[in-house]
Formats: C-alpha cells, sequence, structure tokens
C-alpha cells in the first residue's frame, strides 16, 4: 500500500506562544466547555479529559493519518481494507485515523445502501468499533449508512469513535447531492437520504473536532459555524467527489476551508472506479490552519494513508497573528448594512 509521512514544520506567520502559555489557553477554553449547554438547533459533546490528557502530557503536536481508498459493494472486502488501514496508521503512531464517505459499502446504482443501512448498534458499525479499540486509536467514520426513520431512507452519518470503541458523537449530513454533473451522471441523494439538521463538535486527543461530510464542504457557513461558534480546530471532510468535481474543486475548497477558519483540515477521499457507473476523484489531504498541504499520498487513487502532525501551537500562532475571529462582522452589522 502507498504511504506519505510529511509534516510541517513552520508557517510564514512563525510561532508566537510558549508552551506554559499555549497549556493555559487551552485549559481555559476546556474548563469554559464543560459547563456549556447545546441549544435545540446545535449538539456541541465536549470532555475535557481528552484535549487536556495531551497538555497536560507537555505535547504541542499530535499525530493524525487519513484514508484512500476505493470501497465496493462488499462489505466484508471494505471492512478488511480499513482494517489494514488502521493497523497502518496505528504503527505510524496516529491518534486519529479518518476514512472517507461510504467507507464500510459503495452500492451500483442509487438505492442501493438502503438495502444495507443499519442502526449504530448493529453488527456492521460495531465491528469498526471493536477496530478502534483494538488499535486504541480514534476513527472518524462517515459517512455511514445508518438506518433511517422509515424504510425509504437512511441517514449519511459521519461517526466518531474514541480509543475505547465507545461511539463519542454522529453528524447528519446537512447538505444532499442533487446534482447535474456537466457531461456526466445526474445524482440525487435526497430520493433516498434524510437531511440531518444539528452541527456537531466533539473534543478529542487531536483537538476539538468538526465532523461534516462530502457536499457540505461546498457551504462555508457551516465551516464558519463550526469555528467562531463551537471552538472547532480540526475540520472533518470526508469525502467520495465525482472525477469531474473533484479535477475543478476538491483541493481549492478544502485549503479555502482551511484558510478563512484557521483550522487544520483532514479530507479522507474514495479514489477511483467502484463499479461501471461510479468513480470517484480520490486525493485524499491534511492541509494545516495557514493552507498548506502537509499531508498527500503519492498517488490520487492509490489505497493507503499519509500521515501529519496537529500543532497546537501553529493554530495558536495563526489565530493570533491574523485574528479574524475579532475582525468578522456580526449577522446584525451584515442585515443593517444591507438595508
Amino acid at each position: 500500500m502507498s504511504f506519505r509521512f510529511h509534516v510541517a514544520h513552520s508557517t510564514p506567520l512563525g510561532k508566537i506562544r510558549s508552551s506554559s502559555t499555549h497549556q493555559q489557553h487551552h485549559k481555559h477554553i476546556l474548563a469554559k466547555r464543560c459547563g456549556s449547554t447545546s441549544s435545540n438547533s446545535v449538539s456541541v459533546k465536549s470532555r475535557a479529559g481528552e484535549l487536556d490528557s495531551v497538555i497536560m502530557a507537555g505535547a504541542s503536536s499530535v499525530r493524525v493519518a487519513v484514508a484512500q481508498m476505493t470501497s465496493i459493494n462488499d462489505l466484508a472486502a471494505n471492512f478488511a481494507t480499513s482494517s489494514r488501514l488502521v493497523k497502518e496508521a496505528a504503527s505510524a503512531g496516529a491518534k486519529l485515523l479518518c476514512l472517507p464517505e461510504n467507507f464500510s459499502y459503495v452500492g451500483d446504482k442509487d438505492g442501493d445502501s438502503l438495502k444495507v443501512a443499519e442502526t449504530l448498534d448493529g453488527p456492521i458499525m460495531q465491528g469498526y468499533c471493536s477496530l478502534a479499540r483494538e488499535s486504541s486509536m480514534w476513527l472518524s467514520l462517515g459517512g455511514f449508512q445508518e438506518k433511517g426513520s422509515d424504510d425509504a431512507h437512511l441517514c449519511n452519518t459521519h461517526v466518531l469513535v474514541d480509543d475505547a470503541g465507545n461511539i463519542r458523537s454522529t453528524y447528519r449530513k446537512m447538505h444532499l447531492f442533487d446534482v447535474d454533473i456537466p457531461g456526466g451522471r445526474s445524482y440525487k441523494e435526497s430520493s433516498f437520504t434524510e437531511a440531518g439538521k444539528d452541527i456537531v463538535a466533539v473534543d478529542s486527543p487531536v483537538g476539538r473536532l468538526g465532523p461534516t461530510v462530502c457536499y457540505d464542504l461546498r457551504f462555508p457557513e457551516l465551516y464558519q459555524q463550526l469555528r467562531f461558534q463551537h471552538e472547532a480546530q480540526v475540520l472533518l471532510v470526508p469525502s467520495a467527489f465525482t472525477k469531474v468535481t473533484g479535477q475543478a474543486h476538491w483541493e481549492i475548497l478544502l485549503r479555502a476551508r482551511a484558510i478563512e477558519t484557521q483550522c487544520y483540515v483532514i479530507a479522507a477521499a474514495q479514489a477511483g472506479k467502484h463499479n461501471d457507473k461510479r468513480e470517484s476523484y480520490g486525493d485524499s489531504l491534511i492541509i494545516d490552519p495557514w493552507g498548506t498541504v502537509i499531508g498527500r499520498l503519492p498517488d490520487r487513487l492509490s489505497t493507503g494513508i499519509a500521515v501529519a502532525d496537529i500543532d497546537f501551537s501553529l493554530i495558536d500562532s495563526v489565530r493570533a497573528k491574523m485574528p479574524i475571529a475579532k475582525h468578522r462582522k456580526s449577522i446584525d452589522f451584515w442585515k443593517s448594512a444591507s438595508l
């Protein structure tokens, strides 16, 4: 399998925080979150011990891995591939591995996923939870074909599993892919998928995670919410971009989301031909808060992982040197400005 280890050690902005200052900063944020509550429209799940354990150990960076694979209509084969990637990431010292959208199953035609959709306590997801537990590593699993409210619909669900094999958080894809691809086929994800309604953020050993799924990438307001309202540090974008849209927009959109939110972005991608009718662009990426690609496989269509480090002091440095959180205008400002 292909493998690449690439870590960015510097940024044009430089690093401004000492280790002790950085630790105090994140302890303050974590303490504040412990007393927070979620609204009806936003689900925020926090657990101070996750990131705090990294900070107390004096670590300024944590290793993550992003997977690239070609899922097919065979649950067992996809699980075997995922298992190999998990072992590879664990051997590289990663604390989190991100698998792409539809990691467990890609059907031959639209709606095939309904046949394998199941609840999160079913055997498919529990198998992946066992992988997380056995490897002592967090897994980002999205989107999974979760059983919907009726037999005609499923949820495209991004599941975050901790290193003990427990499901820590779930995000259900909000923006459904109902699109006519120029020069290609038409897609209507809404015909068999229910749209999610809640934004989710969760603390982890690799920072505060903001899970999304694929087509969400084209809607920057979701990522703005994750950064500025819910203090995300790492944005997750598991995807199965088409070949046409991937060539045109994939890297540009991902780097834009990283730059405008000053977050790390981890984008696991489906790659290559799944069947005679469906092909994904591939090119899994890890991008730092300055918009630099720091993790990428040598071949955008191969199966394997790329590895990079989440540098907490770099996040602080970029945000302090260019304080867009202080400069951005409120919704009320824009409403008044448009009058």
